[in-house]
């Protein structure tokens, strides 16, 4: 089977990465296209991916119009020349509309229910939407729950082993306590009109007392922070996150990465409140493994109170083992539905605890 895979940003590169590996020793083969932003080029050169560039991310409304427009031409192109079996991708419109155009199945993900627009411009073209089992929006009957988080793919055990030799280029040892700072640039699409944390120097210099803080920023970081930056390659960024006694950040996908690790998180941002992500509300609700909040004097005071707890790290491994039990492999559930589509989807349909089954062993679902 010939996939032609998109990744948009960092997180994409991780999700798929495992489900590359695992169907190329099958036989499959792989097209990525990848699209400039953040660290996605990086993680994409130092994995040794070969891929397909479609330029820089825009940060505009305008922008953004114009960067979905160019990129649904070069789709189009691209599966023209390559003649993939499937398109596989987190939600997005421009490769699902060129994909429909060229008569090609497209398979995508989803987790984010405030990117309604995203939402709705993808679904009339995609033929399946894997959501997990929290997701809060119905969409359709394409519509496919799985017992999981996208972060599952590459942060479940099956897949991630933490590296402590992580801890001597952050210059710390195995029992110094520290801290990550996460801040993202609030400028993709669904972001318009949100924003993150504001008094960043207020925070660290409240937290810095209870370990060493090192800051993770899409922006740059001004003079009165660039001494805490972050400086490791972003491959290794969930070996730091696993260690670290504490999240505190407005990044969404980091907040739920840290809660699979078992790392306590503050999560602060304008999202916020009762029309949140479904995954953010269960990490919390259920699982107790990440708490959410819009006010950051609020955050703050539950992020001092959390490192205030001498056993933090013992009682979150004891939640994130409650979650493991609950949840798939997420990428052995994909390498399942992806080689056996279109069955694996009428399976899924009328006996969805197959996942769990298929989950443990890749591609047998008998």
């Amino acid at each position: 089977m010939k996939i032609l895979i998109s990744v948009n940003h960092p997180a994409h590169v991780h999700l798929f990465k495992n489900l590359i590996w695992r169907m190329e020793e099958n036989g499959h083969r792989f097209l990525i296209v990848a699209r400039d932003k953040d660290k996605t080029i990086d993680l994409l050169d130092k994995y040794g991916f070969q891929y397909i560039l479609t330029g820089q991310a825009e940060t505009t409304p305008l922008g953004y119009i114009r960067e979905m427009l160019e990129r649904t031409k070069i789709f189009f192109s691209v599966i023209g020349d390559y003649k993939p079996d499937m398109v596989l991708t987190q939600m997005d419109p421009s490769p699902a509309i060129a994909a429909k155009l060229r008569g090609v199945p497209y398979l995508c993900l989803a987790d984010s229910e405030p990117a309604k627009l995203i939402l709705k411009s993808t679904m009339p073209f995609t033929q399946a939407v894997l959501t997990p089992s929290c997701f809060r929006t119905y969409l359709g009957k394409k519509q496919i729950y799985y017992s999981g988080y996208k972060e599952l793919a590459y942060l479940h055990p099956n897949t991630f082993q933490p590296d402590v030799s992580v801890l001597n280029e952050l210059g710390v040892g195995i029992d110094d306590p520290y801290i990550v700072l996460r801040f993202v640039s609030w400028g993709a699409h669904h972001d318009i009109g949100e924003q993150g944390i504001q008094n960043k120097i207020e925070i660290v210099k409240q937290l810095e007392p209870y370990g060493h803080v090192f800051i993770s920023s899409e922006s740059k970081l001004g003079e009165d922070l660039e001494k805490y930056e972050l400086k490791v390659s972003p491959e290794k960024m969930h070996h730091v996150l696993y260690y670290a006694r504490l999240l505190f950040c407005d990044s969404q996908t980091m907040a739920t990465e840290a809660g699979v690790l078992g790392t306590p998180a503050i999560r602060c941002n304008s999202f916020v409140g009762a029309d949140d992500m479904g995954n953010f509300i269960e990490l919390e609700n259920k699982y107790h493994l990440i708490y959410n909040f819009s006010a950051e004097k609020e955050a703050l005071s539950s992020a001092v109170a959390l490192l205030k707890k001498p056993d933090l790290k013992q009682e979150w491994a004891k939640r994130q083992n409650i979650l493991l039990i609950d949840k798939i492999d997420v990428t052995a559930f994909m390498v399942w539905f992806i080689e056996n589509y279109p069955r694996s989807f009428t399976e899924m349909k009328e006996r969805p605890e197959v996942q769990y089954s298929c989950a443990s062993v890749p591609g047998d679902a008998s």
